[in-house]
């Protein structure tokens, strides 16, 4: 019996598309251009006789029916790719994961291990792109989204991986010229804050009961890594984040000039998007991010 087969090419853009989110992505992966898989999909979707796709702004969502179609269709191309691959007729290539974090976690903490996930997985290409902005304001379609939580967002899976606290942290040299033996010594020295985050010092100061506090002057930061790399520089003491200072600690650069009080903060949670929670790589970066986080707070307990 003859089949009622779609043009193929029309079928993997549309599976690409749907897979992906974005027709600008699945032209990259494709290697072809955007009007290109627009072309096929408007081809399929006469071929179909129905819309598969509702443009939104820079983003194309699946109708239900397409949705659906989706989750048929899709195993049968991973079947295709894996039976190729097992009888070698086509060489590996490497699948590209991309990543949307926060600016200073990035830098301060995502950056300095992202070569051990390499070494270990050198078959996956990793994308970071670093914004402060909210998970909802994103129009790009990430396989991961690090931002702080738990919050709870529609269409994501959350999972936490790294906690952390708020503490002052200089450097050893401002320790050595002006020591701080109890909180109210900070009046000799030069605060460092962040204008996105400016309750950090008043939080902590009525938490380490110091009232009143005026110190000799402030410095005030548009990124928190500003701040962070001013205390390396010794220009003053910062709210260091735990998780993003230990390294720093650690080596040396850096010191805790009091014992206590931490000041709780929110955790690095990672933002799946529910249609990519089982894709392999996906599954393998967070649970990487997780043992990583899980590390961490083992050598700082």
């Amino acid at each position: 019996m003859k089949r009622a087969l779609p043009p193929l090419n029309a079928l993997r853009a549309f599976e690409a598309t749907g897979r992906l989110g974005s027709i600008k992505e699945a032209a990259e992966e494709l290697h072809v251009t955007h009007g290109a898989v627009s072309q096929q999909i408007r081809l399929l979707e006469e071929w179909l006789g129905a819309a598969l796709f509702e443009r939104q702004h820079r983003r194309v969502v699946l109708t239900p029916a397409a949705r659906a179609y989706l989750e048929e269709i899709g195993p049968s191309f991973d079947q295709i790719s894996r039976a190729t691959a097992k009888y070698g007729l086509v060489k590996p290539v490497a699948r590209t994961l991309r990543v949307n974090a926060l600016a200073t976690f990035t830098l301060r903490w995502l950056v300095p291990r992202l070569g051990m996930f390499r070494d270990a997985h050198p078959g996956i290409d990793v994308k970071v792109e670093t914004s402060n902005e909210p998970l909802e304001s994103l129009e790009e379609n990430w396989d991961v989204i690090i931002r702080g939580g738990p919050d709870t967002f529609y269409g994501y899976v959350m999972r936490p991986f790294l906690s952390e606290d708020r503490i002052p942290v200089c450097s050893p040299a401002l320790l050595q010229r002006k020591p701080l033996a109890v909180p109210d010594d900070l009046r000799a020295h030069t605060l460092l804050h962040t204008s996105s985050l400016p309750r950090l010092w008043p939080d902590w100061l009525a938490k380490a009961r110091v009232s009143l506090l005026e110190p000799t002057a402030s410095l005030t930061f548009d990124h928190f890594y500003l701040t962070l790399q001013a205390a390396l520089d010794g220009v003053g003491v910062a709210m260091g984040p735990t998780a993003l200072v230990a390294d720093d600690l650690a080596a040396g650069r850096l010191v805790t000039p009091f014992a206590g009080p931490p000041l709780p903060s929110r955790s690095y949670c990672t933002y799946v998007p529910e249609a990519k929670f089982q894709d392999e790589l996906v599954a393998l970066f967070c649970a990487w991010l997780e043992r990583e986080g899980a590390r961490r707070q083992k050598g700082a307990a």
